[in-house]
């Protein structure tokens, strides 16, 4: 089938590659003349393991182009899909600006009649707007009717997830709309969910909140753990062993990140207050995520007391692994903190480095590899669960002016960590304490791991 996408962000970049891997013709639209030439390069402007490799084999085989006019990519196309960015406004509302305006570029430039397909994260009711914009610019003789198709694709894992996702919802208020587009998506071999077009947005919304809930709920346990001598990781396994909680998003940490989560419960308690409902129980999610993210400087401040000129070493920036994402990222709130106090910040990612520059402080120091970022400093803070730094040469720990690891993604075993001189904290679990007294004895201090 012929099909359009609008954006090629992190969605439009991967719907576009996706569907054209299952044999659609795909016109991916993007206004950025700059981010079009390098992608006819196969230079992709976002990290995702595998993205380029496909990309580029679509491209390849003429499923795949790119371009700045929409009148040639709207051209013979029977679907359009919206996959422009919804940032999120200072009242934690969705900014449905660029959706608008891509509505009624549509309207004014499609030749025949077409679907829309919202794949934007977008409010209940959106795609009602979308039909209604449409419906006021386009001429009475096409006709065209909207879609939603919302995304559940995690980053670092966005192919994967869209060859093997739970589900596909659409929704729409046409039978006739909603069928063509469950056959455009049949090749995936995924279960397809159809329902009305506001359930769809609600959908979206609701599995998004629901999952930072769970991550909120266990760093709350978490905590808890610390001040009664339980261990995190043995509770989230005796409760994930409940089909009915599962063990999904019950790892504890430092809280989430990125572009879903941290918008997509403001954006849902904003939805709930339009319609004069008080959301208390994600607000708190969204308090108790701010809170985490403390939870590292607190550990820092017991140890130290006063942080100026101690050199700070932060292992992983982007806010998750197999990204370069830094929006709502830890390491920003982290970071920003520690400068403030007068730290000496050594900051390094395998992959975000020159996003991560774009943002934070300029007195940051980043370094390119592990060594450089630990060498001399007073304490080290694991950010991001790279598997490079999970699976870190420990006896580099010796080049360190004092051997404090605190991990804030629980991403090392306690029995990996007790051989070595160090002391490491992580969060809900018991400490380690492995380094030489001043009578040079080892001085070892380690609870049971799971």
């Amino acid at each position: 089938m012929e099909l359009a996408v609008v954006g090629a962000g992190y969605v439009g970049l991967v719907t576009s590659v996706c569907l054209s891997e299952i044999g659609h013709h795909v016109t991916c639209i993007e206004l950025d003349k700059s981010k079009v030439d390098k992608l006819k390069k196969g230079i992709s402007p976002i990290y995702e393991p595998g993205l380029t490799e496909l990309m580029m084999k679509n491209v390849n085989l003429g499923r795949l182009s790119f371009t700045t006019n929409y009148l040639e990519g709207f051209k013979n196309k029977d679907v359009i899909y919206i996959a422009v960015g919804t940032p999120e406004n200072e009242d934690g509302s969705a900014n449905l600006s660029y959706v608008d305006d891509v509505a009624k570029i549509i309207a004014k430039n499609v030749k025949r009649d077409a679907i829309v397909v919202t794949k934007s994260t977008v409010p209940v009711g959106t795609n009602n707007r979308i039909q209604t914009i449409i419906n006021n610019h386009k001429p009475s003789y096409i006709s065209i009717e909207v879609v939603s198709n919302p995304e559940f694709l995690r980053e670092g894992s966005a192919i994967y997830d869209s060859f093997h996702g739970d589900r596909i919802v659409i929704g729409a208020n046409s039978e006739k709309a909603a069928k063509l587009i469950e056959e455009i998506n049949k090749p995936f071999n995924i279960p397809i969910y159809i329902t009305g077009i506001r359930s769809a947005e609600m959908i979206k919304y609701a599995s998004n909140a629901f999952l930072a809930t769970k991550i909120s709920f266990i760093n709350e346990i978490a905590n808890i753990c610390e001040r009664v001598d339980a261990d995190v990781e043995q509770v989230a396994y005796g409760m994930g062993l409940d089909h009915r909680i599962g063990s999904h998003f019950l790892n504890a940490g430092i809280g989430y990140g990125g572009s879903c989560f941290p918008k997509d419960t403001k954006a849902l308690i904003q939805i709930a207050g339009n319609v004069a409902y008080d959301f208390e129980l994600l607000q708190g999610v969204v308090n108790v995520n701010k809170k985490q993210q403390r939870i590292l400087l607190d550990k820092l401040y017991d140890r130290f007391g006063n942080l100026k000129g101690k050199k700070i070493a932060l292992l992983g920036l982007a806010f998750k692994p197999n990204t370069d994402d830094m929006r709502e990222a830890p390491s920003i709130s982290i970071s920003s903190e520690l400068v403030k106090a007068g730290a000496i910040v050594y900051a390094y990612d395998p992959i975000a480095i020159d996003n991560a520059k774009q943002i934070l402080d300029s007195s940051i120091h980043f370094v390119y590899n592990i060594e450089q970022a630990i060498g001399g400093a007073d304490a080290a803070l694991i950010l991001t669960e790279w598997d490079e730094i999970k699976n870190m040469d420990f006896n580099l720990i010796n080049t360190m002016k004092y051997p404090l690891l605190i991990d804030g993604r629980n991403c090392i075993k306690l029995k990996d960590i007790k051989p070595y001189q160090i002391e490491y904290h992580s969060i809900g679990r018991s400490s380690v304490k492995n380094i030489k007294s001043n009578n040079s004895e080892v001085v070892c201090q380690v609870g049971e791991s799971k």
